[in-house]
């Protein structure tokens, strides 16, 4: 169960973009001490002026090596019109093996009714820290190294097994030599005994011939079907289809029956 406390609701609070090293500092600082103070100039018929300015205590929150950052920023102030935007805040439930699940309190703390995204200014400090994220953005993610000794991880292989053992059953099969003409078309006259329709696959495993030798035969004694239901299959012309009909055999009452008119 949640519950929404909207007591705050009346109160209108910032939303303020920080650049990615303020964010890193402050989540480094401890929660004891002040990370910055804040400075509004209010000037008659003109907008706010805010500026922020780092402490010393986050600005020494440093790694060895790391780039200084500004201490002096300011904060373009931009209203908020066309949106409705809120702050939230929620206190989990501490026991959660209860049997009585304990009531998760979730607050409004605010109504956003301005925008502000914070900026350095231009001064020696913020040009160095500039320069050196280039520099490292520049750097490629991958070096060249040269190596003293043989590596065998990363020892390469001049070829792989599957490629050699392609190579190997291309030259067990050796080149397809065409066969006599008269041959071929004994093979497939063969083949169309049985059935009426091919495919081009299927004729060239049955005539072991290369797939352009056996398309020029095919284009004289077959017919190449367009539609369905044999689309893209070959099947003799008329003048060629001799089927074998299958011959009556003859009973013993027709035997019968002959003698009888005779």
């Amino acid at each position: 169960m949640t519950e929404l406390d909207l007591s705050n609701t009346g109160r209108g609070v910032w939303l303020v973009k920080v650049p990615k090293y303020i964010a890193n500092k402050w989540e480094k600082a401890p929660g004891n001490i002040e990370v910055g103070k804040l400075k509004i100039s209010r000037v008659p018929g003109t907008r706010a002026k805010v500026q922020l300015s780092l402490s010393e205590a986050v600005l020494c929150l440093k790694d060895p090596g790391e780039q200084s950052i500004p201490k002096e920023h300011k904060l373009d102030v931009s209203n908020v019109n066309t949106q409705s935007l809120g702050v939230f805040s929620h206190i989990a439930p501490t026991n959660t093996d209860s049997v009585v699940p304990e009531t998760e309190n979730l607050y409004m703390e605010g109504r956003i009714v301005q925008k502000l995204e914070c900026r350095p200014n231009d001064d020696v400090t913020y040009y160095k820290l500039k320069s050196e994220s280039i520099k490292k953005a520049s750097m490629p993610q991958r070096q060249v190294q040269q190596l003293d000794r043989i590596v065998q991880n990363f020892k390469p292989v001049s070829d792989h097994r599957h490629n050699i053992d392609y190579q190997e059953r291309k030259k067990a099969e050796g080149k397809k030599a065409r066969d006599d003409k008269e041959a071929v078309l004994n093979m497939l006259f063969a083949a169309f005994e049985k059935h009426q329709y091919y495919n081009i696959k299927d004729l060239q495993k049955i005539t072991r011939q290369p797939i352009v030798y056996l398309k020029e035969i095919l284009k004289e004694v077959c017919n190449y079907n367009l539609r369905n239901p044999h689309k893209n299959m070959w099947e003799l012309k008329p003048e060629y289809r001799h089927y074998k009909q299958d011959v009556p055999v003859e009973t013993k009452e027709d035997k019968n029956s002959n003698s009888d008119t005779e």
